[in-house]
């Protein structure tokens, strides 16, 4: 069987059928993400989703074809909150301020402290159900990335790092510097200082601008 397309929106109700009830669909999304930190994607199961749900199994069949369905809306769910981070002005900021602020942002704890466990168990999902890290790059991983890359050019504009970075790399390296972290682990709290105190000098445009350390 084909997989369902992935969904943008929050689930609709079925043609015909009763209303939605949104407070129990949310019930029922907020235990998948749970399952998925604690269990995995492939360990997790509809009959632990439901009872941590307090309903039946019936009850989520009834709103999600199957486990990958429930889970793409689980993840859309967070995406959604999320968005509003990733549309961020720091042009008000000191050049150096707004490159901190913007890697601050790169961290996937920043606003679910779950989100590195979560990666990883996707990550280990590459091979069995590559969909869900696909998602979760599109989605978690290419707009912080993005924002950085945006933050960089927006700095460039204004005289303040050099006009030959590669901002790609740059923002690709300042996002792993959290999986270094965690890895390690070291609280992430103090990276995105850390990581621009090693960056800044390299990168300022003039002395000047390397001054603000």
């Amino acid at each position: 069987m084909a997989r369902p397309r992935e969904r943008t929106d929050a689930p609709n109700p079925r043609p015909g059928g009763r209303p939605r009830d949104a407070a129990l669909d949310e019930a029922i999304i907020l235990a998948t993400r749970a399952r998925l930190v604690r269990d995995g994607y492939s360990q997790m199961a509809i009959g632990d989703i439901a009872a941590d749900a307090k309903v039946s199994r019936p009850t989520v069949y009834r709103r999600w074809e199957n486990k990958f369905d429930l889970v793409v809306d689980a993840l859309d769910y967070g995406f959604r909150k999320q968005r509003d981070m990733y549309t961020l002005d720091l042009s008000a900021l000191e050049p150096r301020e707004a490159l901190t602020e913007a890697v601050r942002r790169l961290d996937p704890t920043y606003y679910n402290p779950d989100a590195m466990v979560l990666m990883g168990n996707f990550a280990g999902e590459a091979l069995r159900t590559p969909e869900l890290l696909e998602i979760l790059r599109r989605h978690a991983v290419e707009p912080r990335v993005s924002l950085l890359e945006r933050v960089l050019g927006e700095l460039q504009e204004r005289g303040a790092v050099r006009d030959d970075l590669d901002k790609y790399t740059i923002a690709t390296m300042c996002f792993g510097a959290y999986f270094g972290a965690f890895y390690r682990g070291d609280d992430s709290e103090d990276t995105p200082e850390a990581v621009v105190a090693v960056l800044w000098p390299a990168i300022a445009a003039d002395p000047s601008a390397r001054a603000q350390r």
